[in-house]
């Protein structure tokens, strides 16, 4: 004890000699010099002062410190009421990072002073909060949705569908007509017999700027298959988002067995900027299924794939011409699969050129996946022409018709041919292209299709044909350079079963 009263008190007269010291200074500094009332107090009364302050922080390091000699068997006596806090240095980078997760205890004990809240909303793995989407009027004009999460919904937890009652009436059982069930598709649940507008995004863009894509669907209020149709993947071919647009605005959900998915713009960047091609200047068609961690393309072609396109079980992918060409209505497809070649003919006017496709072209990877899929060629690239429109509107509400998904009056036309061969004609000189038949016109072997001049010379090299066909395909009029691909001649040959 009195070496600790000795050690206060030299701590203490140690402060009051800096204390002096600075005070001195700082009269220094003013002219002038003082002396610190301490140091004039009479001996007796400066020893009590120090006898004052020194007792209260003697008596709080007796009481906090263990007896010399205490063993860690005896620490386990009663706990001191005083606690001395310590302040820690700054935490750096690291300390935060290497800290350790708070303890469930402490969490429980802050958790007790919020206010208590009831199970509602709140999700559990036994509750999964799910959204329901609004039903809509496709023809009423409304907002853009917001995007929606993208999530990998399996059959588990979906709401079953309406029940229906059934009566035995003791007759013959007619066909039974399922009810529409309740389908799953981007976090959302689109209930039988509804339509809405949900919002698909691949997660490309800055998250501030992205804009999501409007996705169609009519779920009918009876069960059937599900078609889907993708359009804009060239973001410069426009004919398809008007022959989407058109067929989704005319369904009836009331009247629908099954569902419709209609993704008019599958390509916004392109679109946005009139491209054929994505930012990076890829062909989004040829690289499907794609990849979540591949390029830029990959990784759009593989959100689109496994968020939509494995719904579906049949697919329509709507193209038109490439960059100054245009095509005649027609479909591409792989003739040799069985499948396949029975889901063309549900097609009205409508011919059908055999093609096995490209790796990475979405036609190729959803057939892959066992998807009845074919793609849709009409007209030529940024232009609305409504005589193409028309007749993929057509085709369309023929394959639903033919499918069992809807019941209208629908006037069959002729069956178009089937083109399994088919040959670019290209020009042999550089010039201005003059066309000298149309498109879709029958042509005979060494028909003269159209002539390139050249302006300089005045020279006309005509273009003809190397074969019997039909012109499925063909440039517009143009300045060109030898070797142009110039016009498409299709091959007939029967239609596959006939």
């Amino acid at each position: 004890m009195k070496t600790a009263l000795n050690l206060c008190y030299s701590r203490i007269q140690d402060c009051h000699r800096h204390s002096i010291l600075a005070r001195t200074r700082s009269n220094r500094e003013d002219g002038t010099e003082t002396t610190m009332l301490f140091t004039r107090l009479p001996s007796p009364i400066r020893h009590a002062l120090i006898a004052g302050l020194v007792t209260p922080w003697l008596v709080l390091s007796v009481s906090a410190a263990p007896a010399q000699g205490e063993t860690g068997a005896s620490s386990t006596g009663k706990k001191s009421d005083v606690l001395i806090a310590e302040l820690a240095e700054d935490e750096n980078v690291e300390d935060v990072e290497d800290s350790v997760p708070l303890k469930h205890s402490e969490r429980e004990r802050r958790s007790a002073s919020a206010n208590t809240r009831s199970g509602a909303g709140i999700d559990t793995p036994s509750s999964p909060a799910r959204k329901v989407a609004p039903n809509i009027d496709l023809k009423q004009v409304a907002p853009p949705p917001e995007a929606q999460p993208a999530t990998q919904t399996g059959q588990t937890g979906e709401p079953p569908g309406p029940e229906v009652a059934t009566e035995d009436t003791g007759t013959a059982a007619q066909p039974e007509i399922l009810p529409g069930e309740v389908f799953t598709l981007l976090g959302s649940d689109v209930m039988p017999g509804t339509s809405t507008r949900l919002a698909w995004t691949p997660g490309i863009q800055i998250a501030g700027l992205s804009q999501p894509t409007p996705v169609l669907v009519v779920n009918g209020v009876n069960a059937g298959p599900t078609l889907c149709l993708t359009g804009a993947i060239h973001g410069d071919e426009l004919n398809g988002i008007e022959i989407i647009r058109q067929t989704m605005y005319d369904l009836n959900p009331e009247k629908l067995s099954g569902r419709v998915v209609g993704i008019p713009i599958v390509n916004l960047p392109g679109f946005q900027q009139g491209s054929r091609y994505l930012p990076d200047r890829r062909d989004l068609n040829r690289h499907f299924p794609g990849h979540p961690e591949g390029s830029l393309a990959d990784r759009i072609a593989h959100s689109l794939f496994e968020n939509v396109i494995r719904k579906c079980d049949m697919l329509v992918d709507i193209h038109t011409g490439s960059l100054k060409r245009t095509n005649l209505p027609q479909l591409r497809a792989d003739m040799n699969n069985p499948e396949v070649a029975e889901f063309t003919r549900g097609f009205d006017r409508m011919a059908v050129v055999h093609s096995t496709g490209s790796p990475g072209m979405l036609r190729s990877a959803a057939v892959a996946a066992g998807i009845r899929t074919v793609t849709l060629e009409a007209g030529e690239s940024h232009r609305i022409q409504q005589h193409q429109i028309s007749a993929g509107v057509n085709s369309l509400t023929s394959l639903m018709e033919r499918q069992g998904m809807i019941s209208r009056m629908f006037v069959w036309g002729d069956p178009e041919p089937v083109y399994y061969d088919s040959d670019w004609i290209r020009a042999d000189h550089g010039g201005i292209l003059f066309s000298e038949i149309e498109l879709g016109a029958r042509v005979s072997k060494g028909e003269i299709l159209g002539y390139v001049s050249d302006p300089i010379t005045n020279a006309q090299h005509p273009i003809r044909s190397t074969s019997d066909g039909r012109v499925i395909g063909m440039a517009v009029d143009q300045v060109v350079m030898a070797g142009f691909a110039a016009y498409h001649i299709g091959t007939e040959a029967e239609v596959p079963g006939e």
